[in-house]
């Protein structure tokens, strides 16, 4: 099969399309999926710029999500037909036999959901990984609920746009960082509350207005370095900060957290495919079909800025690290 892999760490330019044999069912319980298309994340840049999980195993496929159609199932997979459109979140990480910039893949049954029928494959492909982090930032680690006050920063990105609308069905009021005009459009039309232009505004003052001078009740921090610490002064005394980045000391200290009493979340919904977790990696299948149910229904959307067939990965990855991008970008498997 064709796939874009890489033999090094590097720049963009080490992703190669390469002639790999396909990947076949080997345990009764996997899946193979033709796949039509493929999410780029952040994470893929850093794999290709620091080197995978396994760099022993190379050539490596990047891409953790994928949308596709069910090609063939082990003898005990239950939940899944030849046929069938699914979407996912899995590989990616530099496993042998694993990754989606290909054309073929191999999923265990448990880390597999039903493509929302409303949704392209491309816009399905880049779903699964944002879903997760939002998900489980907002809901399990913050622990979100109705009528709250929520700050999420970067709330045009890929991440920011579905955790906006993601407080929204919990019934939290949502402000939000933006850097230009287009993207407030973009936020207020997912949900946004009050979007707040971080580049002339001060946002901790800014929502510090919004809220009575209390701060909001849970803050997501989707951006790191120094906006992770200055976001602590943004929240209420014994609010949540969930943040997707690791805080680096040389920046910052967690005096203003400690003093207002704040509770600290770190999110990684990588942990469970890193560590091997398999009840964990099952309640992520669960809420990717509770948000594929959300999808069908119109309460969720995906905002799929660009495109790119499989060849232009290299493209694709320039595009996304220049960090400016709106949603998400795919690549178009045919």
């Amino acid at each position: 099969m064709k796939a874009i892999a890489i033999k090094t760490a590097g720049d963009p330019d080490v992703l190669q399309l390469q002639e790999i044999p396909t990947p076949k069912i080997k345990n009764s319980t996997e899946i193979l999926i033709r796949l039509k298309a493929a999410g780029i994340n952040p994470i893929d840049t850093k794999l290709r710029q620091r080197g995978t999980f396994y760099p022993e195993q190379m050539p490596a496929i990047l891409g953790c999500d994928g949308s596709g159609i069910v090609e063939a199932v082990g003898s005990q997979v239950q939940r899944f037909k030849v046929g069938d459109e699914v979407y996912f979140c899995a590989g990616g990480l530099g496993k042998q036999g694993t990754g989606n910039y290909a054309e073929y893949t191999v999923v265990e049954e448990y880390l597999v959901a039903r493509k929302p029928v409303s949704l392209s494959f491309a816009e399905a492909a880049t779903a699964p990984l944002v879903l997760l982090t939002a998900w489980e930032s907002l809901y399990d680690r913050a622990l979100l609920e109705s009528g709250q006050k929520v700050l999420i920063h970067a709330g045009a990105g890929g991440v920011g746009h579905v955790a906006i609308q993601l407080a929204k069905l919990k019934g939290a009021r949502v402000c939000t960082t933006v850097g230009s005009p287009d993207k407030e459009r973009l936020a207020r039309q997912f949900g946004a509350d009050y979007p707040i232009f971080y580049k002339q505004t001060d946002f901790i003052q800014a929502v510090l207005d919004w809220t009575d001078g209390n701060g909001v009740d849970v803050a997501f921090d989707t951006v790191g370095g120094k906006v992770f610490f200055d976001t602590c002064q943004a929240v209420k005394v014994y609010g949540d900060v969930v943040t997707i980045l690791e805080p680096d000391a040389k920046i910052g200290n967690l005096k203003e957290a400690r003093n207002r009493n704040l509770r600290i979340s770190l999110e990684l919904m990588l942990t469970p495919a890193v560590k091997g977790l398999v009840d964990a990696q099952k309640h992520q299948t669960k809420i990717l079909e509770q948000c594929s149910r959300w999808l069908d229904e119109g309460k969720l959307k995906i905002h799929l800025s660009q495109s790119f067939p499989l060849i232009d990965a290299v493209k694709a990855h320039k595009l996304i690290e220049t960090g400016s991008t709106t949603g998400k970008i795919a690549l178009i498997i045919d």
